[in-house]
């Protein structure tokens, strides 16, 4: 990917979801590619967007790729990126290179335009593929759910559920899974209305996190 390049990244640490561990002669990109769900995208040339890492210690579960990501093959890439970065407290280089992060979506492919916007992930992705990539990164001590799909899944929350309680109370989901608001630009109305979450739960994540990644 020329972006990348641009940003002078290690090309083969951040895209070793290209080669992955291999189990046989198959890996789990492949087992993904291959699935016939996915058919349709791998058809078109288009790659599973994930990272894992068997050193990894943090886990970020979002959403769906959007259309750039899904071009670019960068993860968070943008100014939700630049923001969630700064929540956690750690640079491109150690988000992209160290191997201590995984990024596992909530669907691999950008799902298409809704009509209020981006379609949201597809159903029976996270159930069938996300056990087998975290099996893959057996230190996992934090798991970060960026945004309500993660977070309904995860914690089992129903729909009437509202996101604001959810992230007042992430203390309740310690210590595996901190959930948080997603850091799109769409949500600064959110983050003014509410100055608590980067007042008072973005300093205690990042303390988490430097913790983590230290060890």
């Amino acid at each position: 990917c020329e972006l990348i390049n641009q940003y002078k990244f290690d090309k083969v640490a951040y895209n070793n979801y290209y080669t992955l561990v291999r189990r046989g002669n198959m890996s789990i990109i492949d087992d993904i590619e291959a699935d016939q769900m996915n058919m349709e995208f791998t058809k078109k040339g288009l790659r599973p967007i994930f990272h894992v890492s068997e050193k990894a210690n943090l886990v970020i579960i979002g959403q769906a790729p959007g259309l750039r990501v899904q071009n670019s093959g960068i993860m968070w890439d943008d100014a939700s990126g630049d923001r969630l970065r700064e929540w956690i407290g750690v640079g491109k280089d150690t988000f992209y290179n160290s191997g201590k992060i995984g990024v596992i979506p909530m669907d691999f492919y950008y799902p298409g335009k809704g009509k209020w916007g981006d379609l949201p992930p597809r159903r029976g992705v996270a159930n069938k593929w996300h056990p087998k990539l975290l099996e893959l990164m057996p230190d996992v001590q934090l798991i970060i759910l960026v945004g309500s799909y993660a977070q309904k899944y995860y914690l089992n929350l129903g729909y009437q559920s509202k996101i604001t309680d959810v992230i007042k109370n992430y203390k309740n989901y310690l210590p595996l899974y901190f959930p948080i608001v997603h850091p799109s630009p769409r949500n600064n109305i959110w983050i003014k209305k509410n100055p608590w979450f980067e007042q008072e739960v973005v300093p205690e994540l990042k303390e988490i996190i430097s913790k983590i990644l230290s060890d």
